[in-house]
Formats: structure tokens, C-alpha cells, sequence
């Protein structure tokens, strides 16, 4: 009688580590892939601030006073929620405002910063500086 031979044990365990080693790399490429999709989300919400901040300003008497706190509950309807959105997803996001212009930043998930504010400028800032470069409360993007 012939015996037919199975496989050995250091045989199925180098096969299991080998799977163990790819599925490690599949879960390491979608923690990017999911640290990107929030990153574009927190773009995608500040884009629409500055769209929305927009018609308040039409609703306002041509002033963006109070454009960052008012709601989208608010008549005229502001961006409060757009940073609250933004804060939600790597937890600081910032707008400040005055009767001629606004600015909104938020910290993405590498440290870096978006802003976007009433002139158009939408910047991301460099690892750990900000894009606020006189004090806490500024209304106007800068690299």
C-alpha cells in the first residue's frame, strides 16, 4: 500500500503567517484610505462654509457679523454648523468673524491645517504652524 503524504506542520504554519503578514498591510492601507476620506470631508465641509457664508451676507445687510455662530436653523441661516462638522472629525475647527470678512480653519488628521475664508483663499497650512498669524482670532487666511 501507498501512503499519501499531508502537509507538515511548519508547512501550515508558514502559510498562516504569511496570510497574517498580507492582512496586516490590507488593515494598515485602509486606516490611510479612512484618515483621507475624513480629511476630504473636513474640505468638503469648509468649501460649503464659504459658499453659505456667502448668502448670509446677502441676508446680513452685506456683513458677515455673526456669520459664525449663526445656524442653519438661523435667519439668515450662517456656518456654526459647517465648524461644528469640521470639530466632529479631528476635534478643533475654528471661525472667526468680523463685518467685512471671515475665516474658518480646521486641523487635519496629519496635524496640518485647512482655512477657507471670505476672499476666496483656500490653504493648507504646514504641520504644527496654522494659518492664523496674528493671535486667536483672525479673519483672513495666510500661509
Amino acid at each position: 500500500m501507498h501512503k499519501t503524504r499531508g502537509f507538515t506542520l511548519i508547512e501550515l504554519l508558514v502559510v498562516i503567517a504569511i496570510i497574517g503578514i498580507l492582512a496586516s498591510v490590507v488593515l494598515a492601507s485602509l486606516n490611510t484610505a479612512r484618515d483621507k476620506g475624513s480629511d476630504a470631508a473636513i474640505k468638503s465641509n469648509l468649501n460649503n462654509a464659504r459658499a453659505q457664508s456667502e448668502l448670509y451676507y446677502d441676508d446680513n445687510d452685506n456683513s458677515y457679523s455673526g456669520v459664525c455662530t449663526a445656524s442653519s436653523t438661523d435667519s439668515p441661516a450662517g456656518i456654526a454648523d459647517f465648524e461644528e462638522a469640521a470639530d466632529g472629525e479631528n476635534g478643533d475647527a475654528d471661525c472667526d468673524d468680523s463685518a467685512d470678512e471671515w475665516a474658518m480653519e480646521a486641523i487635519l488628521s496629519d496635524g496640518s491645517f485647512y482655512c477657507v475664508d471670505s476672499s476666496g483663499a483656500a490653504i493648507d497650512g504646514s504641520t504644527g504652524t496654522g494659518v492664523y498669524p496674528t493671535g486667536s482670532e483672525a479673519t483672513r487666511c495666510t500661509e
